[in-house]
């Protein structure tokens, strides 16, 4: 018995060995491939150690042998342009690549706006889904998919599709419409390789190699190595939200035939139940109307179009759900059984659930029923019933997103396309970064480096899109962090071989999702067509190159004016902005001179600096005669260097906000938004605008704001003068090294549950540093980069101790007052650290609203000479410069 066991071992042995040295192909290697054509092509894979490898194509034999990796690898020489070709493998087995083409292959990625789909855009381009009948286009989707540890040599599941009409819906439609005109062009088949993943950043498609030379990100990149700590974030059990929606829960459910509505209130659609009487509501919210259809609308093809809810709906008609959407950005598109309508009265019931922000109906979308040819507007006066408001969240719960990780993405979506040879690279990506634009410029140039490497193609051509107009629009210049983001994309269009389409006028105020996708893949195109297929055209729009001053004009040059500059409507240049040494920015009054620009204003009398569509949503109409609009641009630019002190400023002031109070939410962080300057929040974790505010505080720290540590409860040592306030439970004197470490400990843990950073600074509380048994700051030094004390006092650079960083504590100061310390500032090259409590109020310690802003424009209209930024981010400068291998 044993004998045959052993016998049937051995069999299985064999038999699995067998199969294991099977020829396997990646996923790209494939039936109906585009295979770069006119340069050697690379054809790998797996077999068992020392096998033979064939592949035969178009008669000719090519041959290796497998490494005792079990890897292959064979080189093709060039082939020409052409489809149809059949390739076979063989080994020990045989596998045949049917229909197999010779074109041009781009790899195409980034965030929602490259996923977008033909399919999500079918009302617009219905014609042109219809007639998507072209086998030399072929897209390979790879699914999402992450890897925080190493690079895969392989997708999960993914294949080549060629277009028609039925494919061609799960084609983005930037890639299909970059491809369709270069088709169209040069006659060569088109493979577009889709890595996209929505609202995730730069950072996650660059590989470790690419990073490293970015601190943080290699950080983040080595912890999430560490699989303990990766599922730790998994173990966190997050309560179940029970519903407690009355609409639901009742009976009959309020979209159902023989409910009866009581109590309903009217509202208007579109718009945001915000904005029409409902304050502050997060929770469920449902809306309800009755129409009137003729006979003639009924037994026809129907759909309904409620433009885009924020969040949630589902969607009710004649009490049957006709679809649902669980997110904010699609487009509400939803098709009606044909039975379902019926002459007469019909109701419609929507549930809209809104998690935070103001929820309902986005204006200036599509609000109708279509039938047939008929269409019935479904805008106006609708009825409303609160189903349930949600309470504030209680517990703090830290999350972790894959996705969102540095190298995930290349890691899995990337990496393994790497020996795929070719032709280019098309990138749509930047509004996940919009909130950090000065590194994105870094950034950017860094993944354009690194993918070239990671290729081993030489200096591949790498086409990008500029984030387009969005938001709200606004009628004086302002800051504006999508500006920036633009302007570090611009800055990254300097490198060679290179090209920018911008979008500007393509975008819509309220969607980050635009429908216009064919402009974007055809000014892809035709940057290709300049770039890559040497066509003699004008691929781009005017991009600024100088200005000079003369008298009170300031004269702007461009570069690819093409057959001339224009007012694309015919009226006056809009969105020039014209400021002197204050950069207070007034609208200019701007005229087409030739091949030139001149602006001026009648206020201005020296005039130093010119913006150009400096805003999330621009109204612009300057182009160059072949219809390509001007890139935003701006002469006042704060480039910082980081191989000196200070960034290469004369000094450095960093702005911190002690206690976490209301007034830091609602007065500080939107002067310091609308200025684009950042601020350091040392945040008392039991404070109530701490637990109150956890999103207002998860937003100011996604647009750059620091969240630093103030502890739990603000203890302070009771027994000096003046202390007397303090409660004897939280008299630091009393606390032991193990108490004050883990108060400290539970506020990094409530601060990570609202940022997911790791890295943090401290404040000492009263500027207290010791506890019974001495001082603790070194217990604790792996868990704080720095910390902030309290004495008036400036250091230099050299000076500086990281431990006990001092600050100017300010009380009842006017703007003039601390305008002057920062004077001093400048002129000694020291770190000034500002200390704020009240601004504008909710405390003893207060300066006013108007004083503070005072010191922010100063330190804004002196931003060549002051580099300011947050605590956490000036120490790692300090670090940074004083590492020995340091240049400087």
């Amino acid at each position: 018995m044993k004998s045959r066991f052993l016998i049937l071992l051995a069999l299985n042995i064999i038999v699995f060995s067998e199969v294991k040295s099977q020829i396997r192909l990646p996923k790209l290697i494939s039936d109906n491939m585009v295979l770069q054509r006119d340069t050697p092509i690379k054809i790998w894979g797996w077999a068992s150690p020392k096998e033979k490898i064939s592949l035969i194509q178009s008669k000719k034999t090519y041959k290796t042998t497998t490494l005792e990796s079990g890897k292959w690898e064979l080189t093709l020489p060039p082939q020409p342009s052409g489809a149809g070709v059949e390739i076979i493998l063989k080994g020990k087995n045989e596998i045949k690549i049917n229909n197999v083409a010779f074109g041009d292959v781009y790899f195409c990625s980034g965030q929602s706006n490259m996923v977008h789909q033909m399919e999500l855009h079918h009302v617009l381009y219905a014609k042109d889904i219809a007639e998507a009948n072209n086998a030399n286009i072929r897209q390979f989707w790879i699914p999402t998919s992450t890897s925080l540890s190493e690079q895969k040599d392989d997708f999960a599941n993914a294949s080549w599709k060629i277009c028609n009409p039925e494919n061609v819906r799960q084609f983005s439609a930037v890639a299909y419409f970059f491809a369709k005109n270069i088709y169209e062009k040069h006659q060569v088949p088109i493979g577009i390789i889709n890595a996209n993943v929505g609202g995730t950043p730069i950072e996650a498609w660059t590989s470790e190699d690419g990073l490293k030379d970015f601190s943080k990100l290699t950080e983040t990149i080595q912890k999430n190595k560490d699989t303990a700590y990766v599922n730790s974030f998994s173990r966190i059990k997050i309560p179940q939200m029970v519903s407690k929606d009355k609409g639901e829960l009742e009976s009959p459910k309020w979209y159902e035939s023989n409910y009866q509505p009581k109590d309903w209130k009217p509202i208007t659609v579109p718009g945001f139940w915000e904005d029409q009487g409902i304050k502050d509501l997060d929770g469920v919210v449902w809306y309800r109307k009755d129409i009137n259809l003729p006979a003639s609308m009924l037994n026809k093809p129907s759909k309904v179009f409620l433009g885009r809810i924020v969040d949630a709906d589902a969607i009710y008609i004649n009490e049957k759900k006709i679809g649902q959407t669980g997110y904010m950005y699609p487009q509400r598109r939803y098709p009606i059984p044909t039975d379902l309508l019926k002459a007469g009265k019909n109701t419609i019931v929507v549930k809209v659930t809104n998690n935070g922000g103001k929820g309902g109906f986005v204006p200036d979308k599509p609000y109708s029923l279509i039938a047939g040819n008929d269409t019935l507007d479904l805008s106006g006066a609708w009825q409303y019933k609160v189903g349930e408001a949600f309470s504030p969240p209680t517990g703090f719960f830290p999350n972790f997103s894959g996705q969102n990780q540095p190298t995930a993405l290349f890691n899995a979506m990337a990496a393994p396309a790497t020996k795929y040879t070719i032709k280019g690279f098309l990138w749509y990506q930047g509004e996940s970064n919009a909130g950090r634009p000065q590194e994105y410029a870094d950034l950017q140039k860094a993944q354009i480096r690194d993918w070239r490497k990671q290729w081993n193609q030489g200096e591949l051509p790498f086409l990008f899109v500029q984030l387009p107009n969005f938001m709200d629009a606004n009628y004086l210049p302002s800051e504006s962090q999508w500006a920036a983001l633009r302007e570090a994309q611009l800055k990254a269009s300097t490198m060679p071989n290179t090209a920018m389409a911008v979008g500007i006028d393509l975008g819509e105020w309220n969607d980050i999702h635009p429908d216009n996708k064919k402009d974007v893949g055809d000014r892809l195109a035709l940057l290709a067509r300049k770039l890559i297929y040497k066509e003699e055209l004008v691929a781009s729009g005017p991009i600024f190159n100088s200005s000079k001053i003369e008298e009170n004009k300031i004269i702007l040059s461009f570069d690819h004016i093409g057959s001339g500059l224009i007012s694309k409507d015919g009226d006056a240049l809009r969105e020039f902005a014209i400021a002197g040494a204050d950069k207070k920015f007034v609208w200019a009054d701007a005229k087409i001179e030739g091949n030139q620009i001149v602006v001026s204003n009648p206020k201005i009398s020296k005039p130093l600096y010119v913006r150009y569509a400096w805003a999330d949503n621009p109204d612009v109409n300057f182009y160059n005669a072949e219809g390509l609009p001007a890139s935003p641009f701006r002469t006042d630019g704060n480039d910082l260097d980081p191989t000196k002190p200070w960034m290469g400023k004369k000094t450095a002031v960093v702005l911190t906000y002690d206690d976490a109070l209301n007034v830091h939410l609602d007065n500080v962080i939107p002067a310091l938004d609308s200025l684009s300057l950042k601020g350091t929040f040392y945040l008392t974790s039991s404070s109530d605008a701490s637990r109150n505010r956890i999103n207002n505080w998860r937003k100011a720290a996604t647009n750059g704001h620091e969240l630093g540590n103030h502890t739990v409860y603000h203890p302070c040592d009771a027994s000096g003068p003046g202390m007397a306030w303090v409660k004897p439970e939280y008299d630091l004197s009393k606390y032991s090294i193990a108490q004050i470490q883990s108060e400290i400990k539970m506020c990094n843990a409530f601060l990570k549950a609202i940022d997911g950073k790791t890295k943090r600074t401290f404040a000492f509380t009263c500027g207290h540093k010791k506890v019974a048994e001495g001082e603790f700051i070194q217990s604790l030094s792996d868990e704080f980069v720095a910390a902030r004390a309290v004495r008036h006092e400036m250091h230099s650079f050299d000076e500086q101790k990281l431990m006990d960083i001092d600050c100017y504590s300010m009380e009842n100061k006017t703007g003039e007052e601390m305008i002057a310390l920062v004077k001093q500032a400048q002129e000694s090259g020291k770190l000034l650290v500002f200390l704020f409590h009240g601004v504008g109020g909710e405390h003893g310690l207060n300066v006013s609203k108007e004083a503070h802003s005072q010191l922010l424009h100063y330190l804004k209209e002196n931003e060549k000479d002051i580099y300011i930024d947050t605590m956490l981010n000036v120490a790692e400068h300090l670090i940074d410069m004083k590492k020995p291998t340091k240049k400087k």
